[in-house]
Parts: structure tokens; sequence; C-alpha cells
């Protein structure tokens, strides 16, 4: 049973077992302004302290996650729930993360702009405290796209993990000491969101909040930023759309997308959870699909042969069951896998199709093992049907044809696509949405302009 929210600590259980992990003291509101408070001590420091040298205080702190490895990932594995193989794949992540900013940090340059009568140059420069608040899915790997860049750029950080998962994010803090970070640099805070994530929006000593979460809690943090007009970087829910056309190899789109839908079991916001197929194709995909789906391993996450896990939480678990109602008029599963019996919040793949695309199945961010099937006449409804959701975040595209695969990934509204591919996230590359899915991106060089403000300065020559 989770604990009280009065209660003073957070109780971490593990979703597989349901055994409890660990009792981490609960913080609140004088622990996050004591944070912030730290975090603005320490910043002129960081700020003013050789790129060089905070480029090799990085690469530290990657290495240290490196010697980690092991222990960051069953650390992960354990919290979430999520299979040992992905846990170690975030966990390399995080490192990567760490090895690219600290060698973006003497490559974040400004520029000279031409002017009458002086030298005119722009000057990017940290912005100060950044408040990161972390989502419960990815809670390592997450962080560690807001912390590489944020400190790269000379800002200090406080992390808010969601209270189901703080364990990798106070690890990784710790290691970030031992690396040499100093004090107050990276700090964590744990308790709920309604006070310690709103209490860090709110705080007038952070300049930045970078949140990664709900549509629904994006729009709270928006509302709660402007009484400061803090920087924001939000990226919220998806929807994402997989788009298979007759010509495509429906051999190697059907085998890949049980893992774009049912990674990290379902708990993805950008996970392929609307499988769009051309009519001439669709029985043959779903064939495939099915077979696909019916060949993963569900099971224990400490099993590297296991490739989804259970959901991380009761309430999650009911809440991804409410999207199968057996009521719901026209809801057509097409199959059902199996999960193991007895404790652990389990819940099966499941493949509902043929699914008319105004269900709430198909419209509703589900955050769970469930995709839908829908088929399509042409390019023009593959394209309209893709784009008849609020959320905008990421989407594939199957085709052997060049010209439409251009044309379609220029019609999609999402701000991360893959042709023949359902990858999403590259450390080197930039991520992000469009529309409800927020906005501002992560990852890549473009992150650094999510954590720096351009100055711009001129000297007069008379």
């Amino acid at each position: 049973m989770p604990d009280a929210i009065g209660s003073a600590v957070v109780t971490v259980v593990n979703p597989a077992t349901e055994e409890v992990l660990a009792d981490v003291p609960r913080q609140g509101v004088e622990e996050a302004g004591a944070a912030v408070r730290a975090a603005a001590a320490a910043f002129p420091a960081w700020r003013d302290l050789a790129p060089g040298d905070r480029a090799r205080l990085l690469r530290r702190f990657a290495e240290k996650v490196e010697e980690h490895a092991e222990e960051l990932a069953l650390v992960e594995t354990r919290n979430v729930g999520k299979p040992i193989s992905d846990s170690r794949g975030e966990v390399g992540m995080v490192a990567d993360v760490l090895h690219f900013y600290a060698g973006a940090v003497e490559k974040h340059r400004g520029a000279s702009v031409p002017v009458a009568g002086g030298l005119d140059v722009t000057i990017p420069e940290p912005m100060g405290v950044v408040a990161a608040i972390v989502p419960w899915n990815f809670p390592l790997a997450i962080t560690s796209w807001k912390v590489g860049p944020a400190l790269a750029c000379g800002n200090t950080v406080v992390v808010k993990p969601a209270e189901l998962t703080p364990l990798s994010a106070v690890r990784l803090a710790e290691l970030a000491l031992e690396a040499g970070i100093p004090e107050g640099v990276l700090q964590v805070v744990v308790g709920p969101g309604s006070v310690v994530g709103s209490a860090l929006v709110e705080h007038p000593g952070v300049a930045k909040v970078a949140f990664t979460g709900s549509t629904a809690a994006g729009r709270d943090v928006m509302a709660r930023a402007s009484g400061t007009i803090k920087r924001v970087t939000l990226e919220l829910g998806g929807k994402a759309a997989n788009i298979v056309f007759a010509d495509a190899d429906l051999e190697r789109a059907a085998a890949a997308a049980p893992g774009a839908a049912f990674g990290n079991a379902g708990q993805d916001c950008c996970a392929r959870s609307r499988i769009l197929v051309a009519r001439s194709a669709y029985d043959r995909f779903l064939a495939l699909l099915v077979e696909a789906t019916a060949g993963m391993v569900v099971g224990n996450p400490e099993d590297a042969a296991t490739a989804m896990g259970p959901l991380v939480s009761a309430a999650q678990r009911a809440s991804v069951a409410s999207f199968l109602d057996p009521a719901e008029a026209g809801l057509e599963v097409a199959y059902t896998g199996t999960v193991p019996t007895g404790p652990g919040f389990w819940y099966p793949p499941t493949v509902v199709a043929p699914c008319d695309p105004s269900l709430r199945v198909s419209r509703e961010e589900i955050f769970g093992p469930v995709v839908v099937v829908t088929p399509f006449e042409d390019e023009a409804e593959a394209v309209a049907l893709a784009n008849d959701t609020p959320y905008g975040l990421s989407g594939s595209i199957w085709t052997r044809d060049l010209g439409r695969a251009i044309r379609v990934s220029r019609a999609v509204k999402a701000g991360v696509l893959s042709v023949n591919s359902n990858s999403s996230v590259r450390v080197s590359t930039p991520f992000g949405g469009m529309k409800q899915s927020g906005f501002g991106r992560e990852l890549g060089l473009e992150a650094m302009a999510s954590f720096s403000e351009v100055k711009n300065v001129f000297f007069s020559d008379s």
C-alpha cells in the first residue's frame, strides 16, 4: 500500500514483487526552499569555473556513472519494474549524455554581428537555479537529459523526482559529489509534486523549470511559473502514430511494433500506441503483429530475457484497465497476452483491432501496454488520422517510397519522427514535441539554448 501523503517517509515499492525497497524521507516546502538557497549560493562559483574545468568535472561524473552502471541499472529495474536490459541501456545513455555535454561546454559560443559604428557580440549566459521535475517512467535517463545541459551551461540544479521512483535520482546526486561536483550544484528533493514541485515552480529564486510529465500537470506548471515569468520547457504527453504503408517491409515493421508499443510496459510518452495500416496490407500486418506480440517474454524484470515487466503501481494498472471496458461499444480485442500470477502490478500486452479512431482507447494517452490498429485507404487519410490528436511528440512512417516518406514526414505534426524505424531518442539530436506535447528541446546542442540566455553587447568604436 502507498504511504499517506502526510507521513514522514516515501515508501518505495518494487512493482514486480510489491516488496518495500526503501523508506525515503519525505521533504516539503521548507526543504525545497533550502535546496534553492543552497543552489543559488553555489551558482556564482559554478558559473565562473573555467570551461575546461567544468568539462572535466562532467567527464568525471560520466565516469562515475559508468563505474556504477550495474548498480544503477538494478536500482532502476527494481524501482520502476522495467527489464534489466532496458535499464542497462538507459544507464549507458546517462553516461553518454554527460560525456556529450562535457564536450559541449567549450563549444557553447556566441557570435559577432555586423553593425555600423562598433562591434556587436552575443554572449550565452547561464540562467541560475534550474528546477528539474522528472517523471516516474524514465527517472534516471530523463534526469540526465536536464542535468547534463543545465550544468554544462553553468547553472545549478534542484531535481524533484516522482515520489514513486526517487531512488536513482538520489544515487545520481551522490555520484556527482563523488565525482567532485561541488556541494549545492546538484541536489535532489523528494516529495509530492503538489507540495515540492509547486514550491519549486513558484519559488522566486528558481530561474528556469524543466518539466516532463502529463499534459494536465504541464498546464499547471505553466500557470504557476507565470507569476515570476520563469523560463519553462515542457515535455508532455503523446499518442504517437505508427504509419505502415502497403509497400513497407511488413515483416520488419510488425516485428518492431511490439517494442515500440509495449516497451517499458507502454509507459512511454513516445509509445507508438496507434498503428495505422494501409487497408490492403491490414490483414497480413495484423497477423504478423499478433505473432510478434505473442513472442514477447513478460516476467521477472531482473531476467535478461524479459522484454516487458509490470506497470509501476496498482493505480496505474487500474487506469490502464479502464480503457478496456468491455461495455464500450465497438471495442474489439484481437489479442491479449499472458502475465505472471501472484504479486506484481502486471497487465498483459493487448492489441485492439480493428479500432475505430473515435474510441477513447484510440484518442487518449493510456500509458500502458495497449496498442490499437486502424486501417486507412490512402496517404491523405493516413496523415489526417495521424494528426487527429491534440498531441504531437513522436511517430513512425514505414514505406519504401522515398517521395512518400518525405511528404508524410513533412505533413505529420510531431517533433520527432522516424522513417522505417521506431527510434525517438538519440543523445546528439533534439527531442521535444509540438501542440499539446509541449515546447522546447532536450538533448543535442539545441538543449543548450534551453538552459541559457542570450545577452547582446554593443561596443562603440568612437
